[in-house]
């Protein structure tokens, strides 16, 4: 009887970030993710739709803005990146990279964090939306 490979799950994304107040606030005004641990003291989940990030208090560890190309964390998958991005533009996100279509088949945007933590937003353009 053969085994299967254990499953892996999406949970979150971790990151150290010097001021937990600052970025939570960052993540729920200008993201639009929901605080789950709002009496957290040295850690705080955030959470949107299907993506974690959990952030821990490390305010003595190098800056992600330090950090050049490793500040990326992540790469989201989106249904609408130009309707996020203006989402986020409209609450004050920190945008690197307005929305680009590129040879990959993807529509990407960066957002950064005022840490200088980065993330990529992605719309595979192979997909079609339903008429609305």
């Amino acid at each position: 009887m053969s085994k299967s490979a254990p499953d892996l799950r999406s949970f979150s994304f971790v990151l150290a970030v010097p001021d937990l107040e600052r970025s939570a606030s960052y993540f729920r005004d200008a993201l639009g993710f929901r605080l789950e641990w709002p009496e957290g003291s040295d850690w705080q989940l955030v959470s949107r739709d299907g993506v974690r990030i959990m952030m821990g208090h490390c305010p003595d560890a190098i800056a992600p803005s330090a950090t050049g190309d490793h500040s990326y964390f992540g790469y989201l998958n989106v249904s609408d990146a130009n309707a996020l991005h203006d989402e986020f533009l409209s609450k004050g996100a920190i945008i690197l990279q307005p929305p680009a279509d590129k040879p990959h088949g993807m529509r990407e945007f960066v957002v950064a964090t005022p840490d200088g933590h980065r993330m990529m937003f992605g719309q595979d353009l192979s997909v079609t939306k339903p008429e609305e």
